[in-house]
């Protein structure tokens, strides 16, 4: 294929259309401080020097224990994950237009298809997603489509970062939505779900860490004649607590990056989608479907799928284009060889790695912000000296937790901090954090 590079003419011709008159003003929207206005210096290097160079600047991240999660959580990742996972079949593989041709690949998706139903309780899951926020945002576009209003309830107890990029899907459209607030136990209020919504969106555990009771929060949204939409950041949760299936969820979505994806400093991640089989026909993405050959063999192929590439675009119901294929692949690898007493066995020790974290911390003086079921992760108010001292538990190589209200959107929670605890974190790492805390009983 022929490479055609723009002609000035070109690019005065576009630029005249989007009414701007330099190419630089396209990134204008970009803080002056994240921008870089000088030319980048770059000098050849050999590779040895270059290594070198790679090597100094990995020396400057700071190591230690981060007792935080939110989002992202620290999993271990067995050895045999990545082993197999960078096979070259696998890694090279590419997207499976041809049935023919890709019966690996489409087995391979069909299989973590088949593990996310049975995780969270549902009928139909789909290829997966780009990440848990942009599954929470499809998944709201989906319930929108099947009840056909324009307008969705959501817990502001959703991850505040999964509610920045909906707002992102819905600003060029007439799409609204509603907030619902939070009791004083940290859970949703579902009290007030207006009566024009497609859905209630929750998430469980949600950012506080809380359990929410899915069941009154199902209840409450099928009385107004709305889908419950349940989100997650956590896919371990599943290994220990009752999925949402089974609690009257429509629809479920979220992160299943603690199935054997390395934290990789924020990403990439995969993000599960699975639904009622009422609604496999407004599912976003692709779908495997299992079948069998003329010779009578089991076979998969590509099916019902709704969006753009595959049918004419007035009918689409998504753009996906992609659905981070090789991490599905490797979550599914987790999810199979883990098994359902695997995930429940190391989701029972997150639990209880965080309850004796929990313990400890309110030994030292915290107080429980909340008081409701948790999972791995929990908010407290920390003793007045802890934030003046946080910088010296970091020089000791632990991140001790995360401060609410640095998010615009917690800012009455003064003081509060939100911790969290895997199977990672060892009995000797969990005694040391605390043994590091107990400055607070001296001032007190």
């Amino acid at each position: 294929m022929r490479y055609l590079s723009h002609t000035p003419d070109d690019l005065r011709e576009m630029m005249e259309v989007i009414g701007i008159e330099r190419v630089e003003e396209l990134f204008d929207s970009i803080p002056k401080n994240a921008r870089r206005d000088s030319e980048i210096a770059i000098e050849p290097r050999s590779e040895w020097r270059l290594l070198r160079e790679f090597e100094e600047m990995a020396q400057a991240n700071r190591t230690g224990t981060a007792f935080i999660g939110a989002g992202s959580y620290s999993h271990h990742v067995p050895a045999h994950i990545p082993y197999l996972a960078s096979r070259s079949e696998f890694i090279t593989s590419y997207t499976p237009y041809q049935p023919e041709v890709s019966q690996g690949t489409l087995q391979a998706i069909f299989e973590f298809q088949t593990l996310t139903g049975s995780l969270l309780g549902m009928e139909i899951a789909n290829a997966s997603m780009y990440d848990g926020a942009s599954a929470l945002a499809e998944a709201a576009l989906m319930a929108i489509r099947v009840k056909k209003k324009p307008k969705i309830a959501l817990s502001r107890l959703n991850h505040p970062h999964y509610i920045q990029v909906l707002n992102t899907y819905f600003k060029p459209t007439d799409f609204e939505t509603a907030e619902l607030g939070a009791l004083p136990d940290g859970r949703t209020d579902y009290g007030k779900i207006p009566e024009d919504v497609s859905a209630v969106i929750v998430q469980s555990p949600n950012f506080m860490g809380v359990v929410e009771d899915l069941a009154a929060a199902a209840e409450a949204a099928h009385a107004k004649g709305a889908l419950l939409v349940v989100s997650f950041t956590e896919a371990m949760a599943w290994g220990l607590l009752k999925n949402p299936g089974s609690q009257g969820a429509d629809i479920v979505c979220g992160e299943g990056k603690s199935f054997g994806i390395p934290q990789n400093f924020g990403g990439p991640g995969v993000g599960m989608l699975a639904c009622k089989k009422d609604f496999v026909r407004t599912i976003p993405g692709r779908l495997v479907g299992q079948t069998v050959d003329k010779n009578g063999e089991r076979s998969f192929v590509l099916t019902l799928a709704a969006r753009e590439q595959h049918i004419r675009r007035e009918k689409a119901v998504s753009n996906i284009c992609t659905n981070s294929g090789h991490n599905a692949l490797t979550a599914a690898m987790y999810m199979a060889t883990a098994g359902k007493e695997g995930l429940r066995e190391i989701a029972q020790i997150n639990h209880d790695k965080a309850a004796y974290l929990k313990a400890g911390l309110e030994r030292a003086g915290f107080k429980p912000l909340f008081d409701a079921p948790f999972f791995n992760e929990f908010a407290l108010t920390a003793p007045a000296e802890f934030e003046k001292r946080r910088g010296e538990l970091a020089e000791k190589g632990f991140a001790a937790g995360l401060k609410l209200d640095a998010f615009p959107e917690y800012k009455e929670y003064k003081d509060a901090y939100l911790f969290c605890a895997t199977e990672v974190h060892t009995r000797d790492v969990l005694d040391a954090f605390l043994e590091s805390l107990k400055f607070l009983k001296e001032v007190a």
